[in-house]
């Protein structure tokens, strides 16, 4: 079987670095090309790969599959366009912007045949699979509240505070990856959402910090702690916890937590090293099988529309002062 053939549009968010060395790791997969109007952000990998100024020229050739990750209000039309030039579509979270564009985007997927994966790779925690499954066994009776924390550094491209470019601040990028999470592991939906947003650490025109309260459909309870809080002295930029609260008892997961620590006179400040899994490795590797076996991709973009529909909802409910029912 011929190799996958992949390009990359937007390089705009710094996971697509994580995501283009997977894929050239990958053996069954060969980089036709990657493309970004803003050159800089491709720099070095426009010398290694064929650069395509416009994204359009890429789309044009013979790829098969391509990777979004570009700013977070590009990713509806980009993802459109893919699709309609019938090339399977990995996506950089959040999804959209917007819920009536989202819901544009997985439509224009199923119209034009082709798949639409969003880039949760937290899913590959070993420590979160094991929490699913001991949720789903009943190890912890029946779940009546869960709580979460995702506060990460204020992000080191512009792009993320600008309003027209990112579509939200922290409340919105540090919101998707858990409640994904919470979704995946508690098979439920989101029905309430009553939050509190704010602009507290750093003088920035958009949100550094947020409150998230929800209430799910099967009565479960969640708050979930999102910001982008974390000064310079952490040695992780961000952090992203899970507490499951069951009748008969709790399950607390850390998923940083897999690290070595680093003190060193060559840095400004102590360091952790990740030893865990490669999870950009395991989900583009996942998105690869799917695509080249003609097999549904484990994490949709319903998927990605539903953990983003309630971020959306937090900034309508902070707005308004009161919950939204979704």
């Amino acid at each position: 079987m011929a190799k996958l053939k992949v390009g990359m549009i937007g390089f705009a968010h710094t996971h697509a670095e994580g995501f283009l060395r997977a894929l050239a790791n990958h053996p069954e997969v060969e980089i036709v090309g990657v493309a970004d109007e803003n050159r800089s952000y491709v720099e070095p990998f426009d010398k290694q790969y064929p650069y395509f100024e416009s994204y359009k020229e890429l789309l044009a050739t013979d790829i098969e599959a391509v990777f979004i990750c570009s700013e977070n209000v590009r990713h509806a039309p980009l993802t459109i366009d893919a699709a309609k030039a019938k090339k399977h579509i990995f996506c950089e979270k959040p999804l959209g912007t917007s819920v009536a564009e989202m819901e544009d985007m997985v439509a224009a997927c199923k119209e034009n045949g082709v798949q639409l994966m969003t880039a949760f790779n937290n899913r590959y925690v070993q420590a979160v699979i094991r929490a699913k499954k001991a949720v789903e066994s009943g190890e912890i009776g029946t779940v009546i509240a869960v709580k979460g924390t995702n506060k990460g550094a204020l992000p080191r491209r512009e792009w993320f505070v600008d309003p027209n470019l990112s579509g939200g601040g922290a409340m919105l990028d540090h919101s998707v990856h858990v409640m994904d999470l919470f979704n995946w592991i508690l098979q439920s939906r989101v029905v309430e959402v009553y939050a509190e947003s704010g602009t507290l650490f750093h003088d920035i025109p958009i949100d550094d910090s947020g409150m998230v309260h929800f209430k799910y459909e099967n009565g479960v309870i969640g708050v979930l702690d999102t910001s982008w809080s974390r000064v310079k002295a952490f040695p992780m930029k961000r952090d992203l916890t899970l507490e499951i609260i069951g009748t008969e008892g709790t399950i607390y997961v850390d998923v940083r937590k897999l690290s070595n620590e680093i003190y060193s006179n060559l840095s400004d400040s102590a360091e952790w090293s990740d030893w865990g899994d490669n999870l950009n490795s395991l989900i583009v590797g996942d998105f690869v099988h799917s695509i080249r076996m003609g097999i549904p991709v484990p994490i949709t973009g319903e998927d990605g529309l539903n953990s983003a529909r309630i971020s959306i909802a937090a900034y309508e409910s902070s707005r308004l002062g009161r919950p939204v029912a979704l």
